[in-house]
């Protein structure tokens, strides 16, 4: 056999294992009810995790699936130890950041307190600098809150542990999902201690991400995710986690 021809068997042989594997897609393990996992169990589970697994089969894509903390999912992606991530927000710095594909979904993003506070509402976001509002590292909620001057406390490294810190008083106000906090609250059964300030921050679209640059399969995703959409093959998901 010609050298160049065995270099060139050898090489493809030794790309296969990782062409095997299909796409590696990642997501955010405490992001409930929409991707998380039970205690010890890897099982991804929840909303998006679902409606990412349909796509995927219509877009007859091998996949592995695997939910990690929110800094590694971000990392992973950059570095190229993940071809595609979710779920990300639709703000600019993120479509700066990636190439989006979406919206899966869209969800209000609002202030949650608990009824000692005597702020009923807000109309800007002045009427928010008396306080503390905690949110969690690393998350992107919407431009004008994400850069505005506010006393923050970004130390919850997930939702469920900014709930927790709003619920030992050791923050005024959080922000984050309505659904996704109010799942939390129910955990702790907490629904009487907290409320929800009326207007919301933003309807927020949730994304998948992908490389800068790699329009090629973003393309292949997203028109797999709008022929379901189109069809409403996706709406008995949503319906059945409440969304």
């Amino acid at each position: 056999m010609p050298v160049r021809l065995f270099l060139f068997c050898l090489l493809l042989s030794a790309a296969l294992p990782a062409l095997a594997g299909g796409w590696r897609v990642v997501g955010d393990e405490q992001f409930a009810p929409y991707s998380f996992q039970y205690g010890e169990d890897p099982q991804p589970r929840g909303l998006d995790v679902e409606v990412v697994q349909a796509v995927l089969r219509e877009a007859g894509i091998e996949y592995q699936l695997r939910l990690y903390p929110w800094a590694r999912v971000k990392q992973m992606l950059a570095l190229g130890d993940a071809e595609m991530a979710f779920q990300f927000a639709g703000t600019p710095e993120r479509k700066a950041q990636y190439e989006l594909v979406g919206p899966l979904r869209s969800g209000a993003t609002v202030f949650m307190t608990t009824r000692k506070l005597p702020l009923a509402d807000w109309r800007r976001l002045d009427d928010l600098r008396p306080y503390v509002v905690g949110q969690v590292s690393g998350y992107a909620y919407e431009a004008a809150f994400d850069s505005f001057e506010l006393v923050r406390d970004s130390s919850a490294q997930n939702p469920r542990q900014l709930v927790a810190m709003l619920l030992a008083g050791r923050i005024d106000i959080i922000v984050g999902d309505r659904l996704q906090l109010m799942h939390f609250v129910r955990e702790q059964r907490a629904e009487q201690q907290v409320r929800i300030l009326p207007r919301p921050l933003v309807e927020m679209p949730r994304y998948v991400a992908f490389a800068k640059g790699d329009s090629a399969r973003a393309q292949r995703f997203a028109s797999a995710l709008q022929r379901l959409q189109r069809a409403g093959k996706l709406d008995a998901i949503y319906r059945r986690w409440g969304l």
